[in-house]
């Protein structure tokens, strides 16, 4: 590869980086205007829950932000192209109601894992995998 292209690509996927260490950031201080502000109208993003556009992943959002004061903290990434993979440590209190279900004062860790399709400087498509069992079993909610 051409020495100018590979630092072209190279800055190109710094900046994907770069957004999705803003992504961690949205949530970790609880701004979610600032969240969906990162997305492409059109996004598709696959979770827990099954695959959502903005509206439905915004009610989950906003219930792990203040049923559980969810916190990100980033544990490696890497990009290629424009893709992005994220591992965390994904960290919370179960202070809020959350998904029907009252808080119990009981705070959980697990490790998550997230991939980004990147275009336009705007995430087009997010799937996120983490260890929901083990999130339930830590803050006491029954299992499904």
């Amino acid at each position: 590869m051409e020495p100018e292209v590979k630092t072209l690509e190279t800055k190109q996927q710094e900046q994907n980086k770069e957004i999705v260490q803003q992504y961690a950031d949205a949530f970790n201080d609880g701004d979610l205007d600032a969240l969906v502000a990162l997305f492409a109208p059109d996004a598709e993003i696959q979770g827990v829950f099954g695959k959502a556009q903005m509206e439905r992943a915004l009610e989950v959002w906003r219930q792990l932000v203040t049923g559980l004061g969810m916190q990100l903290t980033i544990e490696g990434m890497i990009a290629e192209g424009d893709v992005v993979a994220v591992r965390y440590t994904e960290r919370g209190t179960f202070t809020g109601p959350f998904m029907g279900h009252e808080p119990t004062g009981k705070s959980y860790e697990v490790a998550a894992m997230e991939w980004f399709l990147i275009r336009d400087g705007k995430i087009q498509q997010r799937w996120g995998a983490r260890d929901h069992a083990s999130q339930a079993r830590q803050i006491g909610l029954p299992l499904n």
